[in-house]
C-alpha cells in the first residue's frame, strides 16, 4: 500500500486513480483532482509530508470513509437554506494539507445555502472530480442526500401540522362545549386537577411544535447571529419565541408580567400556526427547487459508477472515477462510456442527446472523439481515455451550470443591498409599534403588533426572487445545449442590440472545397493545385485543407517545403521544389510586386459568386487561381431572420475580400458586412461598435475569435460538448446549431422577465404588509400565511419558465 501524499489516504498501488513519478520517486493517488494538484505543486507536497503525518493519517481515515459514502448516496443537489454552526469542530478532519495560496483561493461558495466559506474550516466532498464546500453539516447532508434532507423536513412538518390540528379540534371542541352547556362535562374531575387548564392543554400541544418543528429557524438563527447577518430564520425565531416566551409567563409566571393578564389570553396557538405555516411553504418550496434542479441532478447521474478497462493484458473492472488519462476502456452496447475519449477499435452509435439537446445518435468509428456520459447503442467499441475527473467535458458543464444557478446578477445584488438596509429597519419598526400599543394601554396588542410585523416582513421572497428563476432558467439551457456562466450573463444578453457573426465555421459549414482553378503563362491547372496544395499540407485552416484535400483526390503527390512563412492577413510563401510559392490575396501580391491584372475579372467573378479565390505565384510570375467555396450551415439563414425579428442588429465578421462577404451576406440576409479584417483586428471592430452604443454579442467558434469573445458584452462560443472545456464564451452553444443564439436571448429575456415579477411582487407585499401590520390590523396568524404564500408564489412563478416555450428560430 502506498499514502496519497495530498490527502493522506491509503492506496493501493495496483486500483490507485493515478501516479506520479517526481524526482525518481514515485507517488500514488486516490483520484484524479488529488493527482492534479501533486502535479501543480509536487515540491509543496513532498516537503510537508514529513511534518504532518500524524494529521495525514486522520485525514487519510476520514477521506476514505467520506469517499466511500460518497460513492453510495444519492447524486442530487437542493438548493435550500438550512445552516448551522457544526463545522466548526470538524474542520481539521476535512482540511487537507495544501501549500500557502492566494486569500481568493481559499475561499469557496456553499453550493446549498450561497455561504462564502474558509476551504481549511470547510466541510468538504468530492463529486465528479471536483471539490464541494461547506458551512455546516446541514448544508453538507442536503447536498450528498436531499432526499434524506427533505425526509428530514418533512418530519418536522408533519409534527407542526399535527400539532397545529389537535389545536383546532380542542379548540372547535371547546366551542361545541360551550353551545350545548357546561353542565354536560360536570362529570370531567377538574376541580381534583386544578392544574389541568386550557392554557396547560395548549402548552403541551405547543411545545413540540415549537422546538422541534421549529429546531431549523434557531439553528438558522444561530447562523445568523454568528456572521451578524439577520435572515428569515432570525425573524421567525424571534417572533414565535416571543409569542410563546409571554404565553409561558402568562401561564406559569403571570406576576413577573407588566399588566395583568388572563389565561386566556395565551398565544400559544400563534406561535404553533406561524412555525406550521412557514415550515409547509419552505417543504413545498424544496420540492418545487427539486424539480428545478433537476437539470444539474440528471448530469451527475450520467457518469457511471464503474468503468471496464484492460490493465495489463486483462480486462477489469473498477470505479470509474479511477480510469487515468490512456487507460482503454471496453464500452458495450447499452452502457455509458465512462470519461471522455477516442475510439481506438470499434464503431457504434452513440446518444449524446443528454449532454448535446441532439436527439439523433451519432456515429463513432477509430479516431472519433467520444464525450464521458454518453450512451453506447450497438456496437463494441474500444476507446483512450484523453480527459479525466474534473478535465472531462461532463464536469465542465456541471460546474458551469452550477455556478450559473449559484451567481449572482446585477439585479440581485441590488435586492441584496435593500435587504440589508430593509431588515434591520423592519425590527426598529416592530419595536416602535410594540412600545406605541403598550403606551397606548393595550399591551396585548402591542405583542401581536409586535409578531405580526417581523413575520410579515421576513424576506423570503425578497431573498429567492432571482435565485429561483435563475436556478430554472440555467437548467432549462442547459437541457436544450446552452450552458450560460452565470446571471450577469443573462442579465447583458436581454438587453443585446448588436450580434457579430464570425463567418467561417460560424454561419458557414466550415468545411470550404475547391470548385475552380484557373491558370496562368501556360501552367497546367493541376500544377497550379500541386503547388498550393504542397505549401498548405499541414494547415489547420479550412480553406487549406480543402485545397489539400483537392489535391489528394487528384492523386496528386506533394512534396516537402522549405521556409514556410504565414503573412497574417496576406496569404502563406515557401521554397517548393526550388521554386518560390505564394499563395494569397492581392494584398500579398501588390507587396511582392507581382501584377494580377490578368487574374482581375476571373477574381471578381469568382467573388461575387461567394467564393474565395485565392492567387497563386511561381518565381515572382502569376501562376494561377484557386477558388474555394464554404457552403452555408442550412440553419443560419433560419437564425438571422429570426434574430431580425427580434430588433436585433446582425453583422457578419470575416477575413473574406468585400464581394466574397456581400455574396454570402445576401444569400443570408444579413445587410451589413465588415469584410477584409485581420485576425487580430476582430476585437478592435467589437469595441469600435461598443463606442457606438451598442450592446455587442460575439458568436465565433472559441478559440480562433477568443479575443473578439472576450471583450464582447458577451460572447458566445459555439462547439461541440467535447470542447466545452476549452470555450471562452459567456454563453456555450454545444450543439454547433446557430439557431440557439437566439433561444439564448429568448431564454435570458423570459428568465429576467421572471426575476423581475418576482422582485416586484415581493417587494410590494412587504410595502404594504409592514404598516398594516404595525398598525394592528394583521393577525400574526394571518400574517405567517401571507408570508408563506409570498415566498412560495414566487417560487411557483420562476418554476413556470420550465414550461414556457421558446419557440423555433
Amino acid at each position: 500500500m502506498a499514502t496519497d501524499p495530498v490527502c493522506g489516504m491509503s492506496v493501493d498501488e495496483k486500483s490507485a486513480a493515478g501516479k506520479h513519478e517526481h524526482e525518481g520517486t514515485v507517488y500514488y493517488f486516490c483520484s484524479a483532482d488529488c493527482l492534479g494538484k501533486f502535479k501543480a505543486d509536487p515540491a509543496a507536497y513532498v516537503q510537508m509530508e514529513a511534518k504532518v503525518i500524524p494529521m495525514k493519517m486522520a485525514v487519510g481515515q476520514s477521506h476514505a470513509a467520506q469517499g466511500r459514502a460518497s460513492a453510495a448516496q444519492n447524486k442530487g443537489l437542493i438548493f435550500g437554506s438550512s445552516m448551522s454552526g457544526e463545522a466548526a469542530g470538524h474542520a481539521h478532519v476535512h482540511a487537507a494539507p495544501a501549500p500557502q495560496a492566494k486569500p481568493a483561493k481559499d475561499m469557496a461558495k456553499d453550493p446549498i445555502c450561497g455561504m462564502v466559506v474558509e476551504k481549511a474550516k470547510a466541510l468538504k466532498t468530492e463529486r465528479a472530480g471536483r471539490a464541494y464546500y461547506f458551512c455546516s453539516a446541514g448544508c453538507q447532508r442536503t447536498f450528498e442526500s436531499p432526499e434524506q434532507e427533505l425526509k428530514s423536513m418533512k418530519t418536522r412538518v408533519t409534527i407542526a401540522l399535527t400539532g397545529v390540528l389537535a389545536l383546532a379540534i380542542l379548540r372547535a371542541g371547546a366551542f361545541l362545549f360551550l353551545a350545548t352547556g357546561a353542565t354536560i362535562v360536570t362529570w370531567a374531575p377538574i376541580p381534583q386537577l386544578p392544574w389541568f387548564t386550557w392554557g396547560m392543554w395548549l402548552f403541551l400541544l405547543v411545545t413540540p411544535v415549537q422546538f422541534i418543528g421549529g429546531w431549523s429557524f434557531y439553528k438558522g438563527s444561530w447562523t445568523a447571529i454568528k456572521t451578524r447577518s439577520i435572515n428569515m430564520d432570525f425573524l421567525i425565531a424571534l417572533g414565535t419565541t416571543v409569542a410563546y416566551v409571554y404565553s409561558v409567563a402568562v401561564l406559569f409566571f403571570p406576576e413577573v408580567l407588566p399588566v395583568k393578564v388572563e389565561e386566556r389570553d395565551v398565544y400559544f396557538e400563534v406561535s404553533a400556526v406561524i412555525i406550521a405555516f412557514v415550515l409547509l411553504g419552505k417543504y413545498m418550496e424544496e420540492l418545487i427547487k427539486k424539480r428545478s434542479s433537476a437539470a444539474v441532478r440528471k448530469l451527475l447521474d450520467l457518469k457511471p459508477a464503474t468503468a471496464n478497462v484492460i490493465r495489463e493484458g486483462q480486462e477489469m473492472e473498477v470505479p470509474a472515477e479511477t480510469v487515468m488519462v490512456g487507460d482503454i476502456c471496453v464500452i458495450r452496447p447499452g452502457q455509458k462510456i465512462p470519461t471522455d475519449g477516442e475510439v481506438i477499435e470499434g464503431r457504434s452509435s452513440v446518444d449524446e442527446s443528454m449532454l448535446t439537446g441532439e436527439s439523433m445518435p451519432v456515429d463513432k468509428a477509430p479516431g472519433t472523439p467520444v464525450i464521458g456520459g454518453t450512451l453506447n447503442r450497438t456496437g463494441l467499441l474500444h476507446c483512450k481515455a484523453t480527459r479525466v475527473g474534473a478535465e472531462t467535458a461532463l464536469a465542465q458543464i456541471i460546474k458551469l451550470v452550477e455556478e450559473a444557478q449559484a451567481s449572482t446578477a446585477q439585479i440581485q445584488r441590488i435586492a441584496d443591498q435593500v435587504n440589508a438596509k430593509f431588515v434591520p429597519a423592519v425590527v426598529l419598526v416592530a419595536f416602535v409599534a410594540f412600545f406605541g400599543w403598550w403606551l397606548a394601554g393595550n399591551f396585548p396588542q402591542a405583542l401581536l403588533a409586535f409578531i405580526a410585523v417581523l413575520i410579515i416582513s421576513c424576506p423570503c421572497a425578497l431573498g429567492v426572487a432571482t435565485p429561483a428563476a435563475l436556478m430554472v432558467g440555467v437548467g432549462k439551457g442547459a437541457t436544450a445545449g446552452i450552458l450560460i456562466r452565470g446571471g450577469e450573463v443573462l442579465e447583458r444578453a436581454q438587453k443585446l442590440t448588436t450580434i457579430v457573426f464570425d463567418k467561417t465555421g460560424t454561419l458557414t459549414r466550415g468545411e470550404p472545397n475547391v470548385t475552380d482553378m484557373v491558370s496562368f503563362g501556360g501552367a497546367a491547372e493541376t500544377e497550379v493545385l500541386r503547388l498550393a496544395a504542397a505549401i498548405e499540407a499541414g494547415s489547420e485552416h479550412p480553406l487549406g485543407e480543402a485545397i489539400v484535400r483537392a489535391a489528394q483526390h487528384r492523386n496528386l503527390a506533394l512534396p516537402k517545403v522549405a521556409g514556410f512563412e504565414a503573412i497574417p492577413g496576406h496569404g502563406i510563401q515557401g521554397n517548393v521544389d526550388g521554386h518560390k510559392v505564394l499563395l494569397g490575396n492581392r494584398r500579398l501580391f501588390a507587396r511582392e510586386g507581382i501584377k494580377t491584372d490578368a487574374a482581375e475579372a476571373a477574381m471578381t467573378r469568382m467573388e461575387g459568386e461567394g467564393k474565395t479565390a485565392m492567387l497563386v505565384g511561381v518565381d515572382g510570375a502569376l501562376a494561377g487561381i484557386v477558388a474555394v467555396a464554404d457552403t452555408l450551415k442550412p440553419e443560419a439563414k433560419e437564425a438571422v431572420g429570426a434574430l431580425v425579428r427580434e430588433k436585433v442588429e446582425v453583422i457578419m465578421l470575416t477575413g473574406d475580400n468585400q464581394r466574397t462577404a456581400q455574396a454570402i451576406a445576401r444569400e443570408l440576409g444579413i445587410e451589413k458586412v465588415i469584410a477584409e479584417v485581420l485576425p487580430g483586428d476582430k476585437a478592435r471592430v467589437v469595441q469600435d461598435l461598443q463606442k457606438q452604443g451598442k450592446s455587442v454579442a460575439m458568436v465565433g467558434d472559441g478559440v480562433n475569435d477568443a479575443p473578439a469573445l472576450a471583450v464582447a458584452d458577451i460572447g458566445i462560443a459555439i462547439g461541440s460538448g467535447s470542447d466545452v472545456a476549452k470555450e471562452t464564451g459567456g454563453i456555450i452553444l454545444i450543439k454547433n446549431d446557430v439557431r440557439d443564439v437566439v433561444l439564448a436571448i429568448r431564454l435570458s429575456r423570459a428568465t429576467m422577465r421572471k426575476i423581475k415579477q418576482n422582485l416586484f411582487w415581493a417587494f410590494i407585499y412587504n410595502s404594504i404588509g409592514i404598516p398594516v401590520a404595525a398598525l394592528g390590523f394583521l393577525n400574526p396568524i394571518i400574517a405567517a400565511a401571507a408570508m408563506a404564500l409570498s415566498s412560495l408564489s414566487v417560487i411557483v412563478n420562476s418554476a413556470l419558465l420550465k414550461r414556457q416555450r421558446l419557440g423555433a428560430a
